[in-house]
């Protein structure tokens, strides 16, 4: 079916009452699930690196994300892991649900601050279980293509290998937790399913909050406002950006006004959502310039088109390069310029990782949570389209799981589906959830929020 503007009248999908909370037992959990990876993969020791950045992996196995500082984790095969924090986290980390030892390593401070209190970075190691011929996994950020390159400070790994001596090894371990596979952190727990349903349930209504209540003459600082942020630790920088600007996207909001006409991009991401729309502040087609008419026909429709196939084929057990099939078949021409991967794993982090790329044989599981991030880059006049949402896959035992213990995020979940397939003409599998309140919802001219994309 082909693409179409319609008046579609936006349903309320609610808002949860409170955040849902991931329990100390999980916590439990997911580190024991790690021992058994470690052990599988002959780590004697695991290390966890993070910074403020780069702090998912730790806050995902202990509920601890350092502020201001570095931090790092040091996990062994039983007992207590030990975490290492400067100055101003050692109260932080004791709040942690996950029971840790707690480690004052002041070369995390700031500059400038005490330095006179820790231990030396090799005795609180080798305290730690990082012995002489040692096999130490380091997770920092990303993987690459070998395992001795890591992303975390050289003088840690320096002190690492200096410890572990010629016949150790240390090398990269970060794909115990993100590989786009089976890593820990893309198969989810309902818990933290219905977490991300909250979280995203913020920031769609940010989004939604800001379509309906753009209006020329505000200033992008004005306009920001709308998105109404509640204080959740971002997962990126807000952004907003309207005229010329709008085009070089990740830009945040300045002082400019909004003018009738513009182009206009926004992106509000927090821990585990993130919602993205873009088009013009306009009313019609025939306010643009007549070079760019066409601007639904030419990239809008094959754009909703495209997204639409590619959430009818979700479902557990699907091949992540079909995926990227049906995006090269829509949207193939170099006009679109699609150039990244057409989705992709989310987490506390924005991006985890991401199964669909050509030829990928991933099969994607139950508890996955992926963003719907399908960018044209036209670098044209014709600007972009975008829509940004957040899902998850669940089987049937885990929807029944879901359903039970978080029965208003699952009455949410249901209404947004029949909305799609109603209103929108996007007929969902089974397996997928739809976490946003603005769930495939596109607008092309942003001063008539009631008129989007539809099949139906």
């Amino acid at each position: 079916m082909k693409a179409q503007l319609a008046e579609v009248r936006l349903p309320e999908f609610g808002i949860p009452a409170a955040m849902p909370e991931i329990p100390a037992a999980v916590y439990e959990a997911r580190l024991k699930r790690l021992r058994t990876r470690m052990d599988e993969q002959g780590y004697d020791r695991l290390v966890v690196y993070a910074d403020r950045e780069h702090s998912a992996n730790l806050a995902y196995l202990t509920g601890f994300d350092p502020r201001f500082e570095e931090a790092l984790l040091v996990v062994g095969p039983t007992g207590n892991p030990a975490v290492l924090v400067g100055n101003e986290c050692v109260g932080m980390a004791q709040a942690s649900p996950q029971t840790m030892d707690v480690e004052l390593f002041q070369d995390f401070s700031l500059p400038s601050q005490p330095r006179h209190r820790s231990r030396p970075l090799a005795e609180i190691l080798s305290d730690a279980g990082i012995k002489k011929y040692g096999r130490i996994g380091v997770v920092g950020w990303k993987s690459y293509a070998a395992p001795e390159m890591i992303d975390t400070p050289a003088y840690l790994i320096d002190e690492l290998r200096r410890i572990t001596g010629e016949n150790g090894a240390v090398v990269n371990a970060t794909d115990l937790l993100i590989n786009a596979a089976d890593g820990l952190r893309v198969i989810n727990e309902v818990e933290q399913l219905a977490f991300f349903e909250w979280a995203a349930c913020q920031t769609s209504q940010g989004v939604r909050n800001l379509l309906f209540g753009l209006r020329p003459g505000m200033t992008e600082r004005e306009a920001v406002r709308l998105l109404a942020w509640n204080g959740m630790p971002l997962s990126c920088h807000l952004m907003l950006t309207a005229g010329e600007r709008a085009s070089l996207g990740l830009l945040s909001p300045g002082d400019r006004r909004i003018e009738r006409g513009d182009r206009f991009t926004v992106a509000f991401g927090i821990w585990g959502a993130l919602n993205c729309r873009a088009g013009f502040v306009l009313e019609d087609s025939a306010e643009l310039p007549t070079d760019i008419e066409d601007y639904v026909e030419r990239l809008v429709g094959p754009y909703f088109e495209a997204v639409a196939e590619w959430y009818e084929a979700l479902h557990v057990g699907q091949i992540g390069g079909e995926l990227q099939k049906i995006i090269d078949g829509h949207l193939g021409d170099p006009f679109f310029g699609i150039f990244l991967n057409p989705g992709h794993q989310i987490h506390l982090d924005e991006w985890v990782n991401s199964p669909i790329w050509p030829e990928s044989t991933i099969e994607l599981q139950s508890g996955m949570a992926f963003q719907v991030d399908i960018i044209p880059a036209t670098g044209s006049e014709y600007f972009t389209t975008n829509i940004e949402d957040g899902i998850a896959l669940a089987d049937q035992d885990l929807r029944v799981e879901l359903a039970a213990r978080f029965p208003d995020a699952w009455e949410r979940i249901q209404a947004r589906r029949r909305f799609m397939k109603e209103s929108l003409g996007i007929t969902l599998h089974p397996d997928v959830l739809p976490f946003s309140n603005i769930p495939a919802f596109l607008p092309p001219f942003l001063l008539r929020p009631d008129r989007v994309m539809t099949l139906a």
